[in-house]
């Protein structure tokens, strides 16, 4: 549950983040990026946290994994899936915003291919708006 004085938390690490880029939209846009990607994860990790716990249990007698590091377009995605980036849908400019914001960088193109393989293996579903979102 995000309390207020973890969301003040949440907060001043994103102000923090950008401290020291100079005013304007650009700082605007990266403060909201990472305010995003701060609350996704802190919704992921309480969202989560007792399931992380049963599997950590179960899998006490396996070498665990410490970090995730996705190295293909499809891995990053499901990446941002697992920590809650798609609650709401998205478009393909959110996602790659995202994206970039990890210090992943890809082409448009390369993004749609992705995304359509992701829906036809049915790890993610996609609607028509105005713009396709996932």
């Amino acid at each position: 549950m995000l309390t207020p004085e973890k969301m003040k938390e949440i907060q001043s690490n994103a102000l923090a983040a950008v401290s020291d880029m100079p005013d304007g939209d650009l700082k605007t846009k990266a403060f909201e990026i990472f305010l995003q990607h701060l609350l996704a994860m802190e919704r992921s990790t309480s969202d989560v946290g007792t399931v992380r716990i049963e599997k950590a249990e179960k899998s006490e007698g396996r070498q665990k994994k410490t970090s995730r590091q996705p190295g293909t377009l499809k891995s990053r995605i499901l990446l941002l899936k697992d920590e809650g980036f798609f609650g709401a849908p998205k478009n393909m400019g959110e996602i790659k915003h995202e994206l970039q914001a990890h210090g992943w960088v890809h082409a448009n193109t390369a993004l749609s291919g992705a995304l359509q393989g992701l829906v036809r293996e049915r790890h993610l579903r996609r609607v028509k708006d105005k713009l396709w979102k996932y």
